[in-house]
C-alpha cells in the first residue's frame, strides 16, 4: 500500500487529498472564513441550564451558544449515578471546555471539560492520572512497551513534563524514549501556556487554536505507507518543513514543495472525483452501483447489481456485487466524511456464508478509517447497521447548501400540480373576493400545460365563475412558484 498527499493552499481555503494507490480515498476542506473548531479549547460562560436534558448551554463566543451534556462535565471514572447538571453548574459560571463537535446544520457545537491536547506520538489529557495505548495497536508486548516508556518520558522530562495523563497515539509504534520525552515536553510548554491563557482570559474566550490543517495533517495523517507530502503553497512548505524538522524529524524528507504548472488537485484525478463524490449514484467497475442518501437523522446506502449479470449465477452475481460495495463503501464514508448512524441495503444473500464474508471484508476495509465505527451484523431485513463517528461537516455540507428551488427535498412539484393548485385558487379567491378578471403569473412549463392540455380545465373555471383567466409567464420563476393577481 502506498500513499501520498496532496496539499492545495490558496488566501481563500485550504484543500488535502489523502490518495493510496493512485486512488482519492480523503478529502479535507477548510475555508479561511470558516474555520474548524474541533479541539479548540475555550473559556466559556454557562447560559442556560436544562436539568429535563441532564445538559447546558454555554457561550464560547460564536453565534450560536454551544451545547455539553452532564457526562461530559462529571469528572472522569465518577463512581455512583450520575451527577446532576444543577449539581455541576449553574447560569453564569465560567468554564474550560473544549469543542468535540463542529456546529452541524441548526445545531451548535459539543463540548466536554474531558480536555485532550494532542501532539505526535502522545495525547495528553490534563485532568486524568491514566496512561493508555491506542487501541489501534493490537500487539500487546508492544502495548505494554509503550506504556512502560511513556511512564519514564514523564519521569524523565522532569519539570518540563505536564500534570495528567497520557495516550499513546497509533503513530508510536515502534518508537523509542527519546521521541516520547521529546513529546511530553512539548505538551509541557503547550499547556502551561494554556492554563496561562485561562487565568488571563475573561469568559467568553479561545485559549488554545488547534493547528491549521495544513500542519495537523502532517501531525495526524502521517504513517509509514505515506511515501511524500506534497504542497502547492511555497510559503507554507517552508512552514511545514521547519513543523516537520521540529517534531517529526523522520518525516521531513518526505515533504516536497509542488511547482508544476498542472494543478496539484488535477494529479490522480482528485478533481474528478471530488466532483463525483456529491453524486448520490456511485458507479461500480462491475456495473452494479450504489445509491447514498444523506439525511437529518442518518445516511442510507442501497447496493444494486445495474447492468452486472454475472457468470454463475444470481446468487453468486448478488455475492460478488455486494462484496465490491462493502469495499466502496468503507471509500466512500471516508471520501465524504459521512457520519452518525449509516445504514446499507445490501441485495438479499440467501447464503450465510456470504453474508458473513460480506461483514468481513466491509470491517476489513473499515480498519483504515480515521474516524471510529462500529458494525453491526446483518438484520432480519438485510440491513447493515453502522455507525461512524461524527465530529466535522460532511463534504456536502462544507461544499453544498440546500436548493433553494426544491428547499432540500431533491425533488418537485409537476406542472400538472401547480396547474391545479392554481385553479384550486381561483376559485377560492372567487369565493372570497370576486374580482373582475384574474391574472396568473407562472413559470413557462405551468402556463404552456394550462392552456395546452389544462385548457378544458380552464375553459370550464371560466364559465363557472363567468370571469376572464389571463395567464402570463415570469421567466425566473421557478415551476412551484406562482402569483395570482385580482384585477
Amino acid at each position: 500500500m502506498s500513499g501520498e498527499v496532496l496539499i492545495n493552499l490558496t488566501p481563500m481555503e485550504t484543500r488535502v487529498a489523502v490518495v493510496e494507490n493512485g486512488v482519492l480515498q480523503e478529502a479535507s476542506i477548510e475555508r479561511n472564513r470558516r474555520l474548524g473548531i474541533v479541539g479548540n479549547i475555550y473559556k466559556g460562560k454557562v447560559v442556560r441550564v436544562l436539568p429535563g436534558m441532564q445538559a447546558a448551554f454555554v457561550n464560547i463566543g460564536l453565534e450560536r451558544a454551544a451545547f455539553i451534556h452532564a457526562n461530559e462535565v462529571a469528572p472522569l471514572g465518577h463512581g455512583g449515578p450520575e451527577p446532576s447538571i444543577r449539581e455541576l453548574l449553574h447560569e453564569g459560571q465560567s468554564l474550560v471546555v473544549q469543542v468535540v463537535k463542529e456546529p452541524i446544520g441548526g445545531k451548535g457545537a459539543r463540548l466536554t471539560t474531558h480536555l485532550s491536547i494532542p501532539s505526535r506520538y502522545l495525547v495528553l489529557m490534563p485532568h486524568s492520572a491514566h496512561i493508555g495505548v491506542s487501541q489501534r495497536i493490537e500487539d500487546e508486548r508492544e502495548r505494554e512497551r509503550l506504556r512502560e516508556l511513556a511512564e519514564r518520558a514523564l519521569t524523565e522530562a522532569g519539570e518540563e513534563a505536564p500534570e495528567g495523563g497520557l495516550i499513546v497515539r497509533t503513530a508510536a509504534e515502534g518508537v523509542e524514549l527519546d521521541a516520547l520525552v521529546a513529546d511530553v515536553q512539548f505538551l509541557g510548554r503547550l499547556w502551561r501556556q494554556v492554563e496561562r491563557r485561562r487565568l488571563e482570559a475573561i469568559a467568553p474566550a479561545e485559549i488554545y487554536h488547534d493547528l491549521p490543517l495544513f500542519l495537523r495533517t502532517l501531525r495526524d495523517v502521517m504513517r509509514d505507507d505515506v511515501e511524500r507530502v506534497r504542497i502547492d503553497s511555497r510559503e507554507n512548505f517552508v512552514k511545514l518543513k521547519a513543523f516537520a524538522q521540529e517534531f517529526m524529524p523522520s518525516l521531513e524528507p518526505r515533504v516536497e514543495y509542488y511547482p508544476g504548472e498542472r494543478p496539484i488537485f488535477d494529479l490522480f484525478s482528485v478533481e474528478d472525483e471530488l466532483a463525483r463524490a456529491l453524486e448520490r449514484k456511485v458507479q461500480l467497475k462491475s456495473g452494479g452501483y450504489l445509491v447514498i442518501d444523506q439525511t437529518e437523522a442518518m445516511t442510507t446506502i442501497d447496493v444494486n447489481t445495474g447492468a452486472y449479470v454475472g457468470h454463475r449465477n444470481l446468487e453468486e452475481t448478488i455475492f460478488k456485487t455486494n462484496l465490491e460495495a462493502a469495499t466502496a463503501i468503507a471509500r466512500q464514508l471516508r471520501l465524504r466524511n459521512l457520519g452518525g448512524i449509516i445504514i446499507i441495503d445490501l441485495i438479499d444473500m440467501e447464503d450465510t456464508e456470504h453474508q458473513r464474508q460480506v461483514l468481513r471484508v466491509l470491517e476489513k476495509a473499515l480498519e483504515r478509517d480515521h474516524a471510529k465505527t462500529s458494525l453491526s451484523g446483518v438484520t432480519e431485513l438485510g440491513l447493515v447497521q453502522l455507525t461512524r463517528k461524527r465530529t466535522r461537516e460532511s463534504l456536502e455540507q462544507v461544499l453544498c447548501e440546500p436548493c433553494k428551488v426544491c428547499r432540500g427535498r431533491g425533488s418537485l412539484k409537476t406542472a400538472e400540480t401547480v396547474c391545479y393548485e392554481i385553479l384550486r385558487e381561483i376559485l377560492r379567491e372567487e369565493r372570497a373576493y370576486g374580482a373582475e378578471t384574474y391574472m396568473v403569473l407562472a413559470s413557462q412549463a405551468v402556463v404552456d400545460r394550462l392552456l395546452d392540455e389544462e385548457s378544458a380545465a380552464v375553459a370550464d373555471l371560466e364559465s363557472f365563475i363567468n370571469k376572464t383567466i389571463r395567464f402570463q409567464v415570469e421567466s425566473h420563476y421557478s415551476q412551484e412558484q406562482y402569483d395570482l393577481v385580482l384585477i
